[in-house]
């Protein structure tokens, strides 16, 4: 008999356990609402947070309301945010968040994550469109990127910790320009960059011409100077050879004169095709007509 109403209370208290006891997963935290108000921890003044176990509640009077602390993505949809040119782009975010204050998370959201993503979508949105407001579409693009992540995020973790949020980052995914805008964009940046190329080749041109022109100058000087060089050089020989010519004729005036018609007869003839026309009594042929 004791065995049967062991028995019995072990069935009892097994059927009406789910009902008086709840469990607090790892990755959660809880909350208890009694009579529409959160419980009170008495030691901190404070809502009584439940971290994980197994924990007793009275059915009926206390509702369990349990928060996911895991990080969260919020990933947004394509808005249009106009830049500091009066220039709208196309932008996609998303955002890497938990909940930081669970109390504040709760008074402020209701306890519902589609609200928080609201709330908190609508602040990132505010803030993109200052930060958009205050950049060109080039420098929002590729320029100033980075550093405009940095604010936005330092402007929106400022904004939501009256939420009980804590904004881990903010990317932007992407950045395109509409159909309307995006050729008018295209051609101005094409416009720039053919100045741009136009200014260096001209600037290129200048320096061909200055250095052709430098060279060409530094070209004739050296030609000038070879040109002095040889003559005086050419001068000095002539010079030397008359000095010789003038020694060795004081030396031996007929040996001299032999030499030298030896020379003119060798370069007279030196090919068979070559014809002399020349009276045969003439002084060219003097050495010919000697007997020695």
């Amino acid at each position: 008999m004791r065995l049967f109403y062991f028995l019995f209370i072990f069935v009892i208290v097994l059927v009406l356990s789910p009902f008086f006891l709840f469990t607090v997963y790892e990755t959660d935290r809880s909350l208890i609402e009694y009579l529409g108000k959160l419980e009170i921890d008495s030691k901190t003044n404070a809502a009584k947070i439940y971290k994980p176990g197994l924990h007793f509640r009275i059915p009926g009077l206390q509702v369990i309301r349990t928060f996911d602390m895991r990080l969260k993505i919020l990933d947004s949809q394509c808005f249009r945010i106009m830049t500091k040119e009066k220039k709208d782009v196309l932008v996609d975010f998303y955002v890497l968040w938990q909940i930081d204050d669970l109390q504040l998370y709760f008074t402020r959201t209701g306890g519902y994550r589609t609200k928080a993503e609201q709330l908190l979508k609508q602040k990132i949105l505010a803030d993109l469109k200052a930060e958009f407001g205050r950049h060109t579409v080039p420098a929002v693009v590729y320029g100033e990127r980075l550093e405009l992540m940095l604010r936005l995020r330092e402007a929106i973790e400022s904004d939501t910790k009256n939420m009980g949020i804590s904004v881990i980052d903010v990317r932007v995914k992407r950045i395109d320009l509409p159909d309307e805008v995006r050729d008018s964009v295209y051609n101005r940046m094409r416009a720039e960059r053919e100045r741009v190329a136009s200014e260096i080749r001209a600037n290129g041109r200048a320096d061909a011409v200055r250095m052709h022109a430098s060279a060409e100058k530094e070209k004739r000087v050296i030609l000038a100077n070879a040109v002095k060089e040889a003559k005086r050089i050419k001068g000095e020989g002539d010079s030397t050879a008359m000095q010789i010519y003038a020694e060795t004729y004081n030396l031996d005036p007929d040996f001299y004169n032999f030499y030298r018609s030896l020379d003119a007869y060798k370069n007279s003839f030196s090919k068979k095709s070559d014809i002399l026309i020349l009276t045969p009594d003439g002084d060219f042929f003097t050495f010919f007509k000697k007997k020695y």
